[in-house]
């Protein structure tokens, strides 16, 4: 929330800017894909909310988006490649060396996400981040 002070003497006032918020038009269940006529632009105010339309279509829902209320950076990603408990390719790059391997998913990811992976060969939970290609490279 935006507060301007004006000095008019003796007495202080406080004004509050409006800004824009996206809000959802009606309910979005977790991990559906937004679309043009799911948001809108409402004035408001509040921190840490996406203020154009264009940042959140195209975005996956990760929990529920109610109507009305404000959508928050962290209710929203990139739509999930890589679903829970689907085998993916999986490899780690270091030292002039690329070890390569099939991995099973321990939860949902978008392109970017790190996400915890289980070594099909040794059982072992590691994390990885999703690539454009579906792959999880293994974090050093």
């Amino acid at each position: 929330m935006i507060k301007y002070l004006y000095f008019i003497s003796p007495f202080v006032i406080a004004s509050s800017c409006l800004a824009d918020m996206v809000v959802p038009t009606r309910t979005i269940r977790a991990d559906a894909i937004i679309r043009e006529n799911d948001v809108a632009l409402h004035r408001g105010q509040n921190a840490d909310v996406f203020d154009r339309l264009s940042y959140v279509i195209g975005k996956e829902a990760r929990v529920a988006l109610y109507a009305g209320r404000p959508i928050r950076f962290d209710e929203i990603g990139p739509p999930a490649i890589i679903n829970r408990n689907q085998i993916v390719g999986a490899f780690f790059t270091g030292n002039g060396l690329r070890i390569a391997t099939e991995v099973r998913a321990l939860e949902r990811g978008g392109v970017g996400d790190y996400i915890r992976v289980m070594n099909l060969a040794s059982r072992a939970t590691i994390f990885g981040q999703v690539l454009p290609d579906g792959s999880v490279q293994i974090a050093n």
